[in-house]
């Protein structure tokens, strides 16, 4: 673990880097933070990689072949690959996890679903089984004054666009494109806009949400004879 993950502000901002910052390996969802930043990245064979593109093209080398993205795209990985491009993004590895291999984008001005203090958020990469990761823009409108609160576990974040500020116990961070973040579980903390509305990525270690073997799109509903079945094919 890096000297930077001992310290113990509920809120850790910090520029994009180049390469895996921080550590999280004892963690109950252990993972890793970091990105790329006008050079190369080699993600390994650890987990499954979440991934943002914040500014210039990038080019994913995987093992499924070779895909373009750009601002605003991005992307889930498991396994090995290598992030090229001209830009800087962000990437979290959820260690010892197989996700679905996923490239979406680009992402919208504002979330489709309703979230606290009139900010929105949109699920862009959904746990494929209940308790998995999942990826999120949060969108927090002008003029947000948000209520502190907390959560069960890591969140890791980078700001897409827009101006703003979070605060915690030991002060007001300012926050500013192309900035990341990290916050502690159970941190309580806030975020708070003025003139300009806040443009979120924010990357959840895990969820509890999502299909269970008792309950899915495919089972409920699959009806035969007019009834549904059950998780064992009875009706």
């Amino acid at each position: 673990m890096s000297q930077a993950t001992k310290q113990q502000s509920a809120f850790l901002s910090f520029p994009i880097p180049t390469g895996f910052l921080f550590s999280f390996e004892e963690d109950q969802h252990p993972s890793k933070v970091g990105g790329w930043n006008q050079s190369s990245l080699r993600l390994d064979n650890s987990g499954t990689h979440f991934g943002f593109v914040q500014s210039g093209s990038a080019t994913l080398s995987t093992s499924h072949g070779r895909f373009e993205a750009s601002p605003g795209m991005y992307f889930a990985i498991p396994g090995q690959a290598e992030i090229h491009g001209s830009g800087d993004g962000l990437v979290v590895t959820r260690l010892g996890y197989r996700g679905f291999f996923h490239l979406g984008g680009p992402i919208e001005q504002t979330g489709r679903l309703r979230y606290i203090d009139g900010c929105t958020d949109s699920l862009l990469i959904s746990p494929v089984v209940w308790g998995d990761p999942c990826l999120n823009l949060l969108s927090i409108p002008p003029q947000t004054d948000q209520t502190a609160h907390t959560h069960p576990s890591i969140r890791v974040g980078m700001i897409v666009r827009g101006e703003g500020m979070c605060r915690v116990a030991d002060g007001d961070v300012p926050l500013v494109p192309g900035q990341m973040f990290i916050i502690r579980p159970n941190g309580l903390h806030s975020f708070h806009t003025r003139d300009s509305s806040l443009l979120i990525i924010a990357w959840h270690p895990d969820s509890d949400f999502g299909p269970t073997h008792e309950t899915h799109p495919m089972l409920n509903r699959t009806l035969v004879s007019g009834r549904p079945v059950n998780a064992n094919g009875e009706h």
